[in-house]
């Protein structure tokens, strides 16, 4: 258990010294982050102010020591610092640890020393500790490759349009539907709503009431990661659904990051009055921070409901970008959410089928085992020049069939390193491993 006492990690022997943050650290860290992570003063202010929450704020999940700094013995000025942001996610109703690494930065002139695999190698022993199979990194392309990371799930994807869009009110016609500010009371709703919402995707973050309140009511507005919640109310009163959406001005204008609606609800019916509410409150934002709000987008992944109910009138797209996941133990992570993947057995043509599989990741494989539906056997396999097993894929491309990203066809066209020997086999893996969509919101 972390004592909030600084604690050494590593000392180099050169004058730097690895060890974890304490709520001292706050102020300086804050500007380290907000220097070295900022596009602009006031992304620049935005980063720092989620620096200190996490050091200062009851965090539902986040520890004040789990940042990780190297700093100058001398001086104690920081010169490289990342974090760890636990969570738990789903995969199919399966609930896994995930650990979150952000906030990675290193001053230009301590950068290609190797601080920063340092502090990974670091962080990836308290996942390990800490019960947290899968971690999960949002940034730069390629960087994270590095430390066993793959991209391999969706990440965001937005749709955005812009005045000639918003629906006109006719002459006397009043909103069917008002937004109005969200209030503790409303939490379990909102819960209910986000437990509905997710059963849309394969993948999804397990956001508890501590991280509904935290959100709500704890986090500072200054943060990149707080959103305004908003509560959608019919004309009797009812509530119908909610909102999060940022509270300033992206590019253009203002995002939703997440619009969902009760079950039973008109998509149709409802949109109009939200997509009326954004453009008005990018107005206020415009003519309060002195900009123009041209646009209004909905940030709900590749695909979402209010795309289908607003169609051509959200004409700008913005594919999914993706987050880097690692598994180190990958026999150890499908055996964990096994019963989902025999669920996907007994729901195909293959119920009740038997056969063995020998996966290739050409350093290293997988054995899986099927006996009449039932997965008896998910476990480590070396192929050899001999035996090359059934499929193949190379480095850790398999992450992106595991997690929905990619189908094994869409791999087999981009590496002509990935390839199948036998149909049956091709068939199996499609059925335990489908293309399938997830738009996670992650703890912050």
């Amino acid at each position: 258990m972390f004592t909030g006492q600084k604690t050494t990690l590593r000392d180099l022997g050169n004058g730097l010294i690895m060890r974890r943050s304490t709520p001292e650290d706050a102020d300086a860290l804050s500007e380290f982050n907000g220097r070295i992570h900022g596009e602009d003063e006031a992304d620049s202010k935005r980063v720092g102010a989620w620096t200190r929450d996490l050091l200062t704020r009851p965090h539902p999940s986040f520890n004040t020591g789990d940042f990780t700094i190297f700093e100058e013995s001398s001086t104690g000025r920081i010169v490289s610092s990342l974090n760890l942001i636990p969570q738990t996610w789903s995969y199919e109703g399966i609930e896994f640890g995930v650990g979150r690494p952000e906030l990675v930065g290193t001053l230009p002139e301590y950068r290609g020393k190797g601080l920063v695999r340092m502090q990974f190698d670091e962080i990836h022993k308290w996942c390990l500790e800490r019960g947290m199979p899968v971690q999960i990194i949002t940034g730069i392309p390629y960087f994270y490759r590095q430390f066993g990371y793959e991209m391999a799930l969706d990440f965001v994807g937005r749709r955005f349009g812009y005045e000639a869009q918003v629906p006109k009110l006719k002459d006397g016609e009043k909103e069917k539907y008002v937004i109005r500010p969200a209030v503790k009371a409303d939490l379990p709703f909102i819960a209910r709503v986000y437990e509905y919402a997710v059963q849309r995707h394969m993948v999804s973050c397990v956001r508890t009431p501590e991280i509904f309140e935290y959100e709500l009511t704890i986090q500072s507005v200054d943060s990149p990661h707080y959103y305004e919640t908003r509560i959608i109310e019919d004309e009797a009163g009812e509530p119908v659904g909610y909102i999060q959406h940022s509270n300033y001005l992206g590019l253009t204008g203002v995002t939703v990051v997440w619009y969902e609606l009760k079950p039973g609800v008109s998509w149709l019916d409802v949109t109009p009055s939200v997509v009326r509410y954004l453009w008005n409150r990018g107005q206020e934002y415009g003519r309060r921070d002195g900009k123009m709000c041209t646009s209004f987008g909905f940030m709900g992944g590749a695909d979402h409901p209010v795309y289908k109910a607003l169609g051509r009138d959200l004409p700008s797209v913005r594919e999914p970008y993706a987050y880097q996941v690692r598994v180190p133990d990958l026999p150890g992570f499908l055996n964990h959410i096994k019963p989902a993947l025999e669920k996907r057995l007994a729901e195909s043509i293959a119920a009740g089928h038997s056969r063995e599989i020998k996966v290739g990741f050409y350093r290293d494989g997988l054995r899986i085992v099927i006996e009449k539906g039932k997965l008896t056997s998910i476990e480590k396999w070396m192929p050899s020049p001999k035996e090359e097993g059934d499929i193949a894929f190379p480095d850790r491309t398999f992450l992106q069939m595991l997690f929905g990203y990619r189908s094994y066809e869409e791999l087999h066209t981009a590496f002509a390193d990935c390839w199948c020997d036998r149909e049956e086999v091709r068939i199996l893996m499609d059925i335990l491993f489908p293309k399938k969509l997830s738009d996670v919101f992650p703890v912050a």
